[in-house]
Order: C-alpha cells, then sequence, then structure tokens
C-alpha cells in the first residue's frame, strides 16, 4: 500500500515527511517529489507530494487518521497511491 499526502508548498510537505518518519519508523524515510497536476502547464501549479510506503499495510484506521490531519494542518490531503 502507498499512501500520499499532496501539499501545495514544499515547507508543507518537508515539515509532514520528518513527522511522519518520526511516527511510522518502521516504514523508512518518506519521499518528497513535485508532482504537476494533468494538463498544467505552469510550475506554479505544481503539488507536493510526500509518499509513503507501505508494503505490510501495517498502517491501521487511526494511523491513517492522523495522516489526515497531517495533511490538513499543511493545507493539503492524503490519497492512496
Amino acid at each position: 500500500m502507498r499512501h500520499l499526502l499532496v501539499f501545495p508548498e514544499r515547507d508543507s510537505a518537508e515539515e509532514a515527511a520528518e513527522t511522519a518518519a518520526e511516527w511510522f519508523p518502521s516504514l523508512g524515510a518518506p519521499t518528497v517529489v513535485r508532482e504537476w497536476l494533468a494538463g498544467e502547464d505552469d510550475a506554479e501549479d505544481a503539488q507536493w507530494v510526500v509518499v509513503l510506503d507501505d508494503p505490510g499495510a501495517v498502517l491501521g484506521p487511526g494511523d491513517l487518521d492522523r495522516l489526515d490531519a497531517l495533511a490538513e494542518e499543511g493545507e493539503g490531503w492524503r490519497e492512496p497511491g
């Protein structure tokens, strides 16, 4: 399972990645990447995505709620990958 936390700002994404790494050390370090929205040509429309790989699906509903709240703090959202 892969979870994506999507943010409008790089700083928010990097802070969320650090927090997620602290909360879930068994998942390893999340990756922060820049993702352009389909059909968007302007670099300002790019989103910052924190990629959390959870191959064993160890994150439960409570953990996902924490990730949702973390994303919302940075004006973002969580998507399953």
